[in-house]
């Protein structure tokens, strides 16, 4: 792992700039959607009860995923676009699997294609597909240590 990544359980003090970095990467990610519904605090709406890491690149906060641990699923995996492809997301997934073990479960958006790319290149399996339109979305299943 780089040495100016840092990868730490949640703490409150983190909570504003997960807020801010939430809201900015859901802006440039999901292009298609009413960027209009988009708040600072649906990170906290959309988080809540779930484990939550933390990704620090130089201090700075960069990423986190957030799990819902009753069912091993990965509710969300946000890393800052400008520290994509430094090896963040998969950090932070492997710190989640030492934490829920395997089989670790995720659903993504169809159109969200970068992301779809990074989970099939990490070693995630294609389980289905649900939803409709813009809703539209591959589960995902992980049962193997990340490629």
């Amino acid at each position: 792992m780089d040495s100016k990544l840092k990868i730490a359980e949640f703490t409150e003090s983190d909570r504003d700039s997960l807020r801010k970095l939430f809201l900015k990467v859901r802006q440039s990610t999901f292009v298609w959607k009413d960027q209009s519904t988009f708040d600072l605090l649906d990170f906290d709406a959309q988080t809540r009860d779930e484990y939550i890491v933390t990704a620090f690149y130089e201090e700075k906060i960069v990423g986190f995923i957030s799990i819902w641990l009753p069912d091993n699923f990965v509710h969300h995996l946000f890393i800052d676009d400008e520290f994509q492809k430094l090896g963040i997301g998969k950090a932070l997934l492997k710190t989640a699997i030492d934490k829920t073990g395997f089989p670790i479960k995720l659903k993504c958006l169809e159109k969200n294609t970068k992301a779809i790319a990074f989970y099939k290149k990490t070693g995630f399996a294609e389980k289905g597909v649900g939803g409709i339109g813009d809703g539209s979305f591959i589960s995902f299943e992980l049962n193997q240590e990340i490629q």
